[in-house]
């Protein structure tokens, strides 16, 4: 894996951990019986945006460093995922 694709990576893990995280203990201004004018009853009562960045960060590198290692280790190939044969038939390994 290049040094590319492991920041990719890292930044599609990153980000669908983040809109996960955005949706638990989300509370409406509805919720929270205080709409402030200009505003629609539905948007955030309070921002911890950085908070759940924070601990978005620390589960994606988490979960990076599994996934980093299971592509490094060989246990799963691109060969392991190619569904349909597109790949063609695997070449037998060289011998000496």
């Amino acid at each position: 894996m290049s040094v590319t694709g492991a920041l990719v990576l890292f930044a599609i893990i990153w980000f669908i951990v983040f809109f996960v995280a955005l949706q638990i203990g989300a509370r409406s201004q509805a919720d929270a019986g205080a709409v402030t004018p200009g505003t629609p009853a539905s948007a955030p009562a309070e921002d911890r945006v950085r908070r759940k960045a924070l601990i978005t960060t620390v589960v994606a590198t988490v979960l990076w460093i599994v996934v980093c290692a299971i592509i490094l280790s060989g246990a799963i190939t691109i060969r392991d995922l190619d569904v349909f044969g597109r790949m063609g038939p695997e070449e037998p390994a060289a011998q000496d």
